[in-house]
């Protein structure tokens, strides 16, 4: 949830520079936000193993079958799954939410995405 709430504030930020976000509801900053909430996740995780927030808290998001990083389409498909908001509410006893578990990834630690670390 941390991690979001950093994902999601970075991008508050970042729009805001550009356009009105505060004191409108359901303006264009709003939208902006949501879709480079989208963009910075999606790219962020499938280059670097994670969005700005996930970095900041030591989380990396991995592949379930093989460990490594995600493609482009199942990075997009996850950060999509996130921004709709109810897949990450409906999780496993493992801890992975529908979102992951559609993409096929699971949320870990930096420790274990890279033991050498």
């Amino acid at each position: 949830m941390i991690a979001l709430l950093v994902d999601w504030f970075a991008c508050l930020a970042v729009v805001s520079l550009f356009t009105p976000v505060f004191g409108t509801t359901g303006g264009p900053g709003s939208t902006y936000t949501l879709l480079l909430f989208v963009l910075e996740s999606a790219v962020l995780t499938c280059t670097v193993g994670g969005s700005f927030g996930k970095m900041a808290t030591r989380l990396r998001v991995v592949r379930v079958d093989n460990g490594g990083r995600l493609d482009p389409l199942r990075s997009l498909a996850r950060a999509i799954l996130v921004a709709l908001v109810i897949p990450p509410l409906v999780f496993r006893p493992d801890r992975r939410g529908l979102h992951d578990i559609a993409a096929g990834t699971a949320t870990v630690t930096v420790q274990v995405a890279s033991p050498h670390a």
